[in-house]
């Protein structure tokens, strides 16, 4: 299978960058097809649920979500620590920095879960995500970076209630769902690893 990029253009700069694509890709079938495209250039983003064995909680952000305007709950989302990753920074450190920003909590130990891409289909963004071990005690609160215009809640809740989230329908966006499924599997080891 073959592609080739025909034309690549930007169409819009802004907080984010959109490119227009036309290109050229082979088909399963045969022969070959050309399109046109729009690209929602993004930077890489990492994404870390705290995790607190010991306690059995978990560290989860609420903050405003444009693209969640039409969500009948409203657009203040219940989603876990993340952020873009800036020129030489490892996803790590960016686990760790966001963990400071948004929620006010140190990290320890970081286990790697999956590297994803979160809507291929038209963005480019792909995704690090990781649990971090915390010591939960004590973090709670507003926190974010007023000049990046943050506002974001901070919710240490029991594991099995962010579960209960998960399955009712409060948590309703790719990250935190991909880590609490995760969680919900591999939360024995988590508690005797950390525990």
């Amino acid at each position: 299978m073959k592609w080739e990029i025909l034309e690549n253009l930007s169409a819009f700069r802004g907080f984010f960058e959109i490119r227009k694509l036309r290109l050229r890709h082979t088909l399963f079938g045969g022969g070959d097809l050309i399109v046109e495209r729009e690209l929602l250039n993004r930077h890489q983003a990492v994404a870390v649920l705290p995790y607190d064995a010991r306690r059995d909680r978990v560290v989860l952000v609420r903050q405003f979500r444009v693209g969640a305007l039409e969500s009948p709950r409203g657009p203040w989302l219940t989603e876990i620590v993340a952020g873009l990753v800036d020129p030489g920074e490892t996803a790590e450190a960016v686990a760790h920095r966001e963990a400071m920003e948004e929620a006010g909590c140190r990290l320890g130990e970081l286990i790697r879960l999956y590297d994803y891409y979160s809507s291929p289909g038209s963005a480019s963004e792909r995704i690090a995500l990781f649990v971090g071990e915390v010591d939960s005690e004590g973090v709670g609160g507003v926190h974010g970076l007023a000049h990046e215009g943050e506002d974001i809640a901070v919710d240490v809740v029991a594991a099995d209630e962010a579960f209960a989230w998960l399955d009712g329908g409060i948590i309703d966006s790719a990250m935190p769902i991909i880590a609490l499924q995760w969680l919900r599997m591999h939360r024995d080891m988590l508690r005797e690893r950390w525990g």
